[in-house]
């Protein structure tokens, strides 16, 4: 069985010595990572580590992703060039290795129109399977106008758009997740613990609720972690926010149910997929493991035990991805 995994993730030093310094730091406070060089290791390595750690665990495609927080929190003017670089840097690996790698493209979406080019750029010239973006650009999101040049692009090319989660803006992690117990636990509930999810969660309602998907009909997103917690509120979301007051063309679970697409990303736990699967259906379920985060070995042993039909395995292993990204 082919098995595609979708939210796997790099680094280049470039990248770890500038903005993404902050990851490093998270991982030391939160302790979940203790060999902090093992993880730096593990996400610069394009080449023959990472090939033989996927063929160990039986995974056949990684499509790679600049892992959080991405470029996202960078200004115009500082992001253009990192973003081309670090592309640079990811094509030349998935020609190294056709047919194991693929790729998700890093935006400067503090530059729109720039990002919008680049999203072509990548997809054109190396053949990207779309863009992932870092939730927020410096406490903007993408129900924002301002960002739809980069919808639309996505739409035009016919490639989905990852929303992957960053930590929240500090105004609501000093508001919301600073309390009666150590920093440590502060990192870990604003973003891997609770926050990421929640935020990630929050970004994709408000693109559905903008309206935004109404414009760009053809647009597909894709959110990883088993949806975010959203399957868990789609029926009281359907009840509290019904077409008469979003003025939308469909319900909220109807966008959640079509267009947009769910991948497991180191959530490894049946009960939270089978309300995934209810929710949405097989055909919007593929498979990630979130790589170096998560074990690879425990998402494809999770894969292989899950309570689904032969078909259905299939199609989230590598079916589904192939239809939507075309690899």
């Amino acid at each position: 069985m082919r098995t595609i995994a979708l939210e796997e993730h790099y680094a280049t030093p470039a990248f770890l010595d500038g903005p993404g310094r902050a990851l490093t730091e998270r991982a030391v406070a939160t302790g979940r990572h203790p060999d902090v060089g093992a993880l730096v290791g593990e996400l610069c390595d394009l080449g023959e580590g990472r090939i033989a750690a996927m063929d160990a665990a039986g995974i056949d495609v990684q499509v790679l992703s600049l892992t959080s927080p991405g470029l996202e929190q960078l200004g115009a003017d500082e992001a253009v060039t990192p973003a081309r670089e670090t592309n640079d840097v990811l094509a030349r690996a998935v020609r190294s290795h056709p047919g194991r790698f693929a790729g998700f493209a890093a935006l400067p979406t503090a530059a729109p129109d720039l990002a919008a080019d680049e999203l072509r750029r990548t997809v054109e010239e190396h053949g990207f399977a779309g863009a992932l973006i870092n939730g927020h650009t410096r406490g903007r999101y993408l129900d924002d106008e301002f960002f739809w040049p980069i919808l639309a692009c996505a739409e035009r090319l016919g490639r989905p758009l990852y929303l992957h989660p960053t930590p929240p803006p500090s105004s609501i992690v000093d508001g919301m997740y600073r309390g009666n117990f150590p920093e440590g636990v502060t990192v870990a509930l604003s973003t891997a613990a609770w926050g990421w999810h929640l935020e990630t969660a929050t970004h994709l309602l408000r693109i559905v609720l903008s309206g935004a998907l109404d414009r760009f009909p053809g647009l597909r997103l894709v959110v990883g972690h088993l949806g975010e917690a959203l399957p868990f509120m789609l029926p009281r979301l359907d009840r509290i926010l019904p077409v008469q007051l979003t003025g939308l063309e469909r319900s909220v679970g109807d966008y959640l149910r079509d267009r947009v697409h769910y991948t497991i990303s180191g959530f490894t736990w049946t009960p939270a997929f089978l309300d995934l699967l209810l929710q949405v259906g097989s055909e919007q379920i593929m498979f990630s493991a979130d790589h170096p985060y998560s074990s690879m070995a425990e998402a494809r042993a999770f894969l292989d035990r899950l309570p689904v039909s032969a078909s259905d395995r299939e199609r989230i292993a590598h079916g589904n991805a192939e239809r939507l990204l075309g690899i």
